[in-house]
């Protein structure tokens, strides 16, 4: 259980914090810099609930579930895989939290026409938010996956974000009358 009575500790004062393990790292670490960005994508989340929540309750449920796994997901990177005891076990994020992520692109999608474009963000306030989330993950993954090439991270992490990002795209489409109101790309149209 977690419980935060300070919120101010002052041990990031010279600027370092301190991972799961224990481990202090500099505030610009890359991991640090990865579970940072998830948890904006997490934020950017928020926002979005707030422009869908009402209209969209069936996307609304499946959104606070990823809000969560956001959280695993930092919990995650937050903690390197080092093979040491650390007295508990660490929070990682599974291939059933990768799989459900899986079934509701699945399910959104299926409403979709397919794209004969690209799609430009915008079309809906909701859709323009979601895309933003979108953009926001891809850059959480492009932090992993630069983290991945120096230091182990969970493989079902990694795949989660890569999934994440499709999700976003997929459920902008949906909201935009399931891809009815979707901007597309001319491609040269202003030359």
């Amino acid at each position: 259980m977690v419980i935060l009575n300070k919120i101010y500790t002052k041990t990031g004062d010279a600027g370092t914090t301190a991972l799961g393990s224990g481990e202090r790292r500099p505030k610009h670490d890359l991991r640090v810099q990865a579970y940072g960005t998830v948890d904006e994508t997490n934020s950017v989340l928020g926002l979005v609930r707030l422009a869908t929540g009402k209209d969209f309750p069936e996307l609304d449920e499946v959104l606070g579930r990823i809000q969560n796994d956001l959280f695993d997901l930092g919990a995650d990177l937050a903690t390197p895989e080092t093979g040491e005891d650390l007295g508990y076990e660490p929070l990682r994020v599974t291939e059933a939290q990768v799989k459900a992520i899986e079934a509701a692109i699945d399910h959104f999608n299926a409403d979709l026409e397919p794209l004969r474009s690209f799609v430009l963000p915008g079309g809906s306030a909701a859709a323009a938010h979601l895309h933003h989330a979108r953009t926001v993950s891809r850059r959480a993954e492009r932090l992993m996956t630069e983290l991945a090439g120096v230091e182990d991270i969970n493989r079902q992490a990694l795949i989660y974000m890569n999934r994440l990002s499709d999700f976003f795209f997929v459920a902008a489409r949906w909201v935009n009358d399931q891809g009815k109101a979707d901007v597309l790309w001319v491609p040269g149209k202003n030359r």
